[in-house]
C-alpha cells in the first residue's frame, strides 16, 4: 500500500477529514494551496498526498496523475510518468495529457504566489508541441508574482522536458487576477 492509502488507514481518517487537521480553516481569506504545500512537502509522502489532494479540488487535473515536486514564490516543478493511460496511439504522452500537465503546472505557480486576497482565472491557453514526448515528463513554471490582489492579467509561461532535458512543448496560459469577492 503506498502514498495516500496508506496515511489515511494509518490514521483511520479519510482525506477531508485529514486536510481539515492539515489545513483548520479552508476559508476565502487564506492562500490554500500555499498552506497545504508548506504543511505537506516536508513530511514523509506529503508530497503525493499533496499531489492527490489537488487532483481531487481539480477533479480532471488529476486524471493524469502528475506530482507536484517543488514549489516556491514564482516556481512549479510537476512531473508526469509516461504510461498507458495517458499515451495517444503513437506510443507518446497524448497532447491533451500535456496541455492539463502545463495548466496544473503554471497554475500552480501562479497560485502559490498569489496574495491571500486574490484569486485566478485561465482565460486562454497556447502550446506549441516541439517534439513527441516520451518518458517522465518534467514541467516547469517561472512567473510573475502579482503584487496585490488588483486585476490584472499575466502571462504564464510553462517548459516541458523529457528526462534527457530536450524540450517537448512549451506552453503559455493568460491569467486574470483580481480581488476574491468580499462576504457581506
Amino acid at each position: 500500500m503506498g502514498g495516500w492509502a496508506f496515511h489515511a488507514t494509518l490514521r483511520g481518517m479519510s482525506m477531508a477529514t485529514t486536510l481539515s487537521r492539515l489545513v483548520p480553516s479552508l476559508d476565502d481569506s487564506r492562500n490554500v494551496i500555499r498552506e497545504l504545500w508548506d504543511r505537506l512537502a516536508r513530511l514523509p509522502g506529503g508530497k503525493l498526498v499533496f499531489s492527490r489532494a489537488v487532483g481531487r479540488m481539480a477533479p480532471y487535473t488529476g486524471t493524469i496523475g502528475a506530482r507536484v515536486e517543488e514549489l516556491r514564490v514564482g516556481f512549479a516543478r510537476v512531473e508526469l510518468e509516461d504510461r498507458r493511460k495517458v499515451r495517444n496511439h503513437l506510443s507518446s504522452v497524448h497532447a491533451v495529457a500535456l496541455v492539463n500537465l502545463a495548466e496544473l503546472t503554471g497554475n500552480l505557480a501562479l497560485s502559490y504566489s498569489l496574495p491571500s486576497d486574490a484569486r485566478f482565472i485561465v482565460a486562454g491557453l497556447s502550446i506549441d508541441y516541439v517534439k513527441k514526448a516520451r518518458g517522465t515528463i518534467i514541467a516547469t513554471s517561472e512567473c510573475s508574482v502579482p503584487e496585490n490582489s488588483e486585476r490584472h492579467e499575466y502571462q504564464v509561461p510553462v517548459v516541458m522536458t523529457d528526462s534527457g532535458g530536450n524540450v517537448v512543448a512549451r506552453a503559455t496560459l493568460r491569467s486574470l487576477v483580481g480581488p476574491k469577492p468580499s462576504k457581506h
